[in-house]
């Protein structure tokens, strides 16, 4: 198990906001930082701090993500067509892992990339057991038939807090879901607000 896996919800304390959305959240029950001085009145951020911090909660977003991971992503995004900020996003909502998670076949982004790594899903068929993965407009996800009465499975599919977007189409009868399209940063659920441009600013600055 990964530090990040461990301590998860620290990074909800650290940005100050419940970046999933869950209930369980300890900012829902305190809003101020960890540690002794979590407490004391926060400071204005500098531009830097502002943008650091942008790239910190997109990144903490889709788990236990290491930054070489997320800079390569974002060094992907760089070289396509279009506005940067909006492929980064695109790229990390076709990762399988996010689209197990946004489908609700687990409970959390943890929950979805040891589930994806435990070989419990299959991609148009096949097992694919690589979080990473990069799904397909069209693609059919699935989770394969011994893993449907998994404790958490069952218990993700009923959980209120989030809805699944309408880039996927999901049957929870069958445990599958189609990736329809990529996403723009408008259609994707988040439960903060999201600056990928300012994700874009800080790796200009500090590539």
């Amino acid at each position: 198990m990964t530090k990040r896996t461990a301590a998860k919800y620290k990074i909800d304390r650290r940005m100050g906001e419940n970046i999933w959305g869950r209930p369980k959240s300890p900012v829902n029950r305190r809003e101020y930082g960890p540690g002794q001085h979590g407490q004391r009145r926060k400071q204005k951020l500098s531009d830097f701090g502002t943008q650091l911090r942008a790239k910190q909660k997109l990144k903490g977003h889709y788990g236990d993500l290491t930054e070489k991971q997320f800079r390569r992503i974002y060094a992907e995004a760089e070289r396509l067509r279009g506005d940067t900020g909006e492929m980064l996003i695109g790229l990390l909502e076709r990762r399988l892992d996010a689209v197990v998670y946004r489908a609700k076949f687990v409970p959390t982004v943890f929950a979805a990339r040891q589930f994806v790594n435990h070989g419990h899903v299959t991609v148009n068929g096949k097992r694919v057991n690589i979080p990473s993965y990069r799904v397909r407009e069209g693609d059919v996800i699935a989770v394969r038939e011994k893993s449907r009465q998994l404790a958490l499975v069952l218990e993700a599919a009923g959980l209120p807090e989030r809805d699944v977007p309408d880039y996927i189409e999901v049957d929870h009868s069958k445990m599958t879901a189609t990736f329809l399209r990529t996403p723009s940063l408008g259609d994707v659920p988040y439960a903060v607000h999201m600056e990928p441009n300012l994700v874009v600013e800080y790796y200009a600055k500090n590539g």
